[in-house]
């Protein structure tokens, strides 16, 4: 079943049902201002943190899944029928109610008609502001003349720290207030303490928002929620709406919120627009400034469009012309938006993420910018200097990098914290922003550790790889530590973790050559001697004839063999022995066809088969999943881009293509009913054919699904990849393809390239002409390509052999 569909030209995502299957979100503003808004403008908003800076309430895991939100209602005051502009939460029927909502780059648009009423509300966050426009426009398309009364409705949290709001209630129904002067709220936290210290940190002072209505007179209001929605009201059916009038309320202690109520009289197609203007800071010293400058209509669009310039400039990065408009959907606006917002706001704020996780986890972090390193250089480079000075002296991370984050004098973490594949994501980053931007000094740029001292970049890397080194278990292999990736696998601490193990490789790999080109001949043989060594330990105790084992627990238990009943097959190092290029040639094909028989499904690869039942949970906490879910034995969409990568370096183009295609959001667009999340942006999880409901997603937009999605698509079967001394055309497609186009901009320039497959194979370039140039070879030296360069690729038989190249 289909409930919408993609306009690229404007880069939104338009919903032409209201009654998804679950709610569909979108952000709005920065990580100074930030919002979640669904298709029926259910959700909230937060100041620098989804955790201590949540000043609107949402409540989480209920039904509908994003109520509260930002409302309109609207009433007919002759004949006292009341809808809202969003579909929800009044819910007409849908015989009778049309709406429409386009999801955009930080924006949100829900066009409804009801009752000879058209509506068009737009939410969206200015620019470097923190304040949020909702925008309402009513429209008379009837015969007669109408009345009308429109209400706001947010509801406001008792304090903005959300353990506090949610449990304390016997303290935080109790210090929260709000006032009325002209067309003006002002909602209050800690007010006493804000007359002693205007700028005392959030949850210690004062917390302040405001709400102010421009371009209609304000003829009632209520601050208090049960004033407005009524002791045993609901948001249905809210009391003020019904009688038709506000009271007045003017919230002292227990809930606040924010509605404020207007007339409007319409004549036979005529229309009027009410803009309201909702903010942090307080209301008269704040407020009422931003009010003046910004609360016309001629503003509000200047905004608009300055907002939908910049977005629309970051995702001007690479697009793509292909045969198939799923991946074109993807990596022209949303693969790449998605990568945008899970930089921004890592594992913090969604409607599942509940604030938990307020910081930027590490190895989520180092791994986002792999997605925006074209789209946002700047910004990924100082997320980059930000991950390396969380990285202590050892070698290791803290696992959280906070806002708070103190370069230099952080505490390092106790041994028995650290987790073991941290800073291996930094062989992925580091390499793949120095030749996106071609930056080779950035390996010399000194950062601080967390704890002490200070190195280069280049410093940081050897001293991950030797904390790794430092770390090996009795078999030779890395130690998982508290963890490696998979947090559901429980070693022991000197348990060894194959995963682990083929990062380190690829790191040894990484590290060598990057030795090389620094003239440092010591350090690159180095590298390549613990390579060896850790070659020589992988072929002697890793392999199973069939596939590459899991993990060695601390106690000699060998996860991952033909002996095991549950989890016997394991994805990731089936995998990465491919991306790290630690497997023979023939060990590759033969575990690569393993992962197609044993954990591929229609919805993607599965993490493991079959599922864990019987194993203990001290060292398989998986089990306490239900078969076919998240780490067991589901389909965990982090990992599908490693598959989709693993078969474009062996050359197998349907398959990536096929691995793509399962795990793609968009592929999902006509059978909505099935996936149920949001059919424009990735999920953490998948079900798998060993539940029930296989197909179902949940948990989307913030996940490293993002980053390995867009990467893979882009960089493995589009194969325009960005090296240190030029740009890689090796494209691994489909053989039914002709071929395809990109724009892609790259270090300043922008280039057009042609990739042409007269000879319908997979993989291959046989040439390449820059400018009408010939060039010999699928690496185009940079100093040949100039801005506005025209790349024509031919894919051929006679191709010539493309060396292995790092991930």
């Amino acid at each position: 079943m289909q409930y919408g569909y993609f306009d690229d030209e404007a880069k939104e995502y338009v919903i032409t049902r209201p009654d998804t299957p679950s709610s569909w979100s979108n952000y709005l503003g920065s990580t100074v201002y930030g919002a979640v808004i669904t298709n029926n403008a259910g959700g909230y908003g937060f100041y620098k943190s989804g955790a201590q800076g949540r000043f609107m309430r949402l409540r989480f895991n209920a039904v509908p899944m994003d109520q509260p939100g930002r409302y309109f209602y609207l009433r007919d005051n002759d004949s006292g029928d009341f809808w809202s502009a969003s579909w929800q939460p009044v819910g007409k029927p849908l015989d009778q109610y049309k709406s429409e909502c386009r999801h955009g780059t930080a924006y949100t648009q829900i066009t409804s008609e009801y009752s000879d009423i058209k509506s068009e509300t737009l939410y969206y966050v200015p620019l470097n502001q923190t304040f949020e426009y909702w925008r309402l426009k009513v429209t008379n398309t009837g015969s007669k003349p109408r009345k009308l009364s429109a209400f706001t409705y947010c509801e406001l949290t008792s304090q903005w720290g959300t353990t506090q709001d949610q449990v304390n209630l016997q303290y935080s129904l109790f210090i929260s207030k709000g006032e009325q002067k002209d067309n003006m709220l002002r909602f209050a936290i800690h007010d006493n303490l804000y007359h002693q210290d205007p700028e005392a940190p959030i949850g210690d002072g004062a917390m302040h928002s405001w709400m102010a209505l421009c371009g209609s007179p304000l003829t009632g209001f209520d601050t208090n929620r049960e004033a407005f929605i009524g002791t045993y009201g609901n948001y249905e059916h809210p009391d003020a709406v019904k009688n038709g009038k506000c009271t007045n309320s003017l919230a002292y202690g227990d809930n606040i919120c924010g509605s404020m109520e207007t007339e409007i009289s319409l004549k036979p197609g005529e229309s009027k627009e009410v803009i309201v203007m909702f903010g942090i800071g307080d209301a008269w010293a704040h407020g009422e400034p931003l009010v003046k400058e910004f609360g016309n209509a001629a503003r509000a669009d200047e905004e608009l469009k300055k907002l939908k310039d910049t977005w629309h400039a970051r995702l001007g990065s690479f697009i793509a012309n292909t045969p198939d408009e799923d991946i074109n959907h993807t990596i022209n606006v949303w693969g790449l938006y998605n990568c945008l917002i899970t930089f921004a706001w890592s594992r913090a704020a969604s409607l599942v993420y509940n604030g938990e996780r307020d910081g930027l986890g590490y190895r989520d972090s180092v791994q986002d910018i792999l997605g925006v390193a074209a789209a946002i250089p700047e910004e990924a480079e100082e997320r980059l200097v930000r991950m390396l000075s969380g990285q202590v002296r050892c070698g290791g991370a803290i696992p959280v990098i906070t806002k708070d984050h103190n370069p230099g004098h952080e505490k390092a973490p106790k041994p028995e914290e650290f987790r073991s594949d941290d800073c291996l994501w930094f062989f992925n980053s580091v390499p793949a922003f120095i030749a996106e931007t071609g930056k080779w000094d950035f390996l010399n740029k000194v950062v601080p550790y967390g704890d002490e001292g200070e190195d280069t970049v280049y410093g940081h890397l050897k001293q991950a790889l030797l904390f790794n080194l430092e770390r090996m278990g009795a078999n030779g292999l890395p130690c998982g530590l508290l963890a490696d990736w998979n947090d559901c696998l429980k070693l022991g601490y000197k348990g060894e973790s194959l995963f682990v193990a083929f990062q380190l490789r690829l790191g040894l790999t990484t590290y060598s050559d990057i030795s090389t080109r620094l003239g440092n001949k010591a350090e690159s043989e180095w590298a390549l001697i613990e390579r060896d060594k850790l070659d020589k330990a992988i072929q002697a105790k890793c392999w199973d004839g069939e596939w590459f084992i899991w993990a060695i627990t601390e106690t000699g238990l060998v996860y991952g063999t033909k002996t095991m009943e549950e989890g016997q097959v394991y994805f990731n190092t089936q995998v990465w022995s491919v991306l790290s290029n630690a497997a023979t040639p023939e060990q590759a094909k033969k575990c690569l066809e393993t992962v197609k028989a044993k954990l591929a499904t229609p919805y993607g690869l599965m993490l493991c088969a079959p599922p864990f039942v019987m194993a203990s949970s001290k060292v398989m906490s998986s089990v306490v999943f239900n078969p076919g879910i998240k780490e067991n034995a589901g389909i965990f969409n982090h990992t599908q881009g490693w598959g989709v990568i693993a078969e474009a370096l062996m050359g197998n183009g349907d398959r990536a293509f096929e691995y793509c295609k399962a795990a793609l959001p968009a592929s999902y667009n006509d059978k909505a009913e099935i996936r149920q999340s949001e059919p424009y942006v990735v999920g953490q999880t998948t079900y798998s054919t060993y539940s029930p409901r296989a197909g179902n997603c949940r948990v989307s937009w913030l996940s490293g699904a993002a980053t390995w999605n867009y990467y893979s698509t882009t960089q493995y079967i589009l194969g325009i990849r960005p090296q240190y001394d030029g740009l890689l055309i090796d494209p691994c497609i489909p053989k039914t393809w002709d071929g395809f186009s990109v724009q892609r901009r790259w270090r300043g320039m922008k280039l057009s390239i042609e990739v042409k497959n007269p000879q319908h194979i997979n993989k291959g370039i046989e040439y390449i002409e820059v400018d009408g140039q010939r060039v010999d070879a699928a690496v185009i030296p940079v100093d040949m390509i100039n801005d506005g360069a025209k790349i024509v690729a031919y894919m051929g038989m006679d191709a010539r052999e493309v060396p292995f190249e790092r991930l």
